[in-house]
């Protein structure tokens, strides 16, 4: 298994996206790219070429399942782990996100002391799942 070191963040609140950029970089020891809208992440994806794609759900212009549409358009996603992160997690959402390609999904609010653990289980089952 590869290890994991790239992150794409997208989220348009920047108190969120400042957290969990301070969370993933100085706790988890990642790179990670924090875009504010899915049309900064379609311009800077590629030339970041991340491993791992983590959507807010709900932005303004393009939410993330149209942000995730539109990066499939450009990046080979289906060998990138992708996760939503949102407060929206009944069955039926959850369910939707995975249907488009999703691996899992964070809960917001999330902890920022364990972001990175949880990104990184995800990564390992995402491997697993692909291995095996």
């Amino acid at each position: 298994m590869t290890e994991l070191k790239r992150i794409l963040h997208v989220e348009d609140d920047p108190s969120i996206r400042m957290v969990a950029g301070i969370a993933l970089e100085k706790v988890g020891k990642l790179e990670v790219l924090s875009c504010e809208s899915g049309q900064m992440a379609l311009e800077k994806a590629v030339g970041f070429d991340p491993q791992v794609l983590l959507l807010d759900v709900m932005m303004p212009q393009m939410d993330g399942p149209a942000t995730l549409l539109r990066l499939r358009e450009i990046l080979d996603v289906d060998s990138r782990l992708v996760l939503f992160m949102t407060a929206k997690v009944q069955q039926k959402e959850i369910d939707e996100y995975l249907a488009i390609g999703a691996f899992g999904v964070i809960i917001k609010p999330f902890d920022p002391m364990t972001l990175a653990r949880q990104i990184q289980e995800h990564w390992k089952n995402f491997h697993q799942s692909r291995s095996g």
